[in-house]
């Protein structure tokens, strides 16, 4: 059985998904992109607040569906150029103890919806 998660804490979907969806234990979150949810605009000026956007956003839908970052197993990152990579790593490390930070991987892409910097997915267990 599957838990659809939405919040009107985190930006909308752009397209026919969810924010995330609960099952079996694992909370799998979509990718988020740095849409503030309140203004609705991008927060694309600097990569390090595009990143704590996205993050905050994650933040979001983890505590929707009870959880926050210590119950994450799983990140994804994709960049839209790999001189990001630092920066963003930076405030990613915020979020994580280190002791328990999750898997992860970071990937340069061409391009992310809506010509965003960064995107990050997660997957939590409950």
């Amino acid at each position: 059985m599957k838990q659809i998660i939405n919040t009107e804490n985190a930006p909308s979907p752009v397209g026919p998904y969810n924010q995330a969806i609960l099952a079996n234990g694992f909370l799998f979150l979509s990718g988020q992109i740095a849409i503030n949810p309140t203004t609705k605009q991008l927060v694309i000026d600097d990569i390090r607040k595009e990143t704590r956007q996205v993050m905050t956003n994650i933040m979001a839908v983890l505590h929707e569906a009870g959880a926050d970052f210590t119950n994450v197993v799983k990140v994804t990152i994709f960049m839209s150029d790999m001189g990001y990579y630092n920066d963003i790593n930076e405030v990613y490390a915020e979020y994580f103890d280190e002791s328990q930070a999750p898997a992860r991987e970071a990937v340069a892409v061409k391009t992310l919806p809506k010509n965003v910097n960064v995107e990050i997915s997660v997957t939590a267990v409950l």
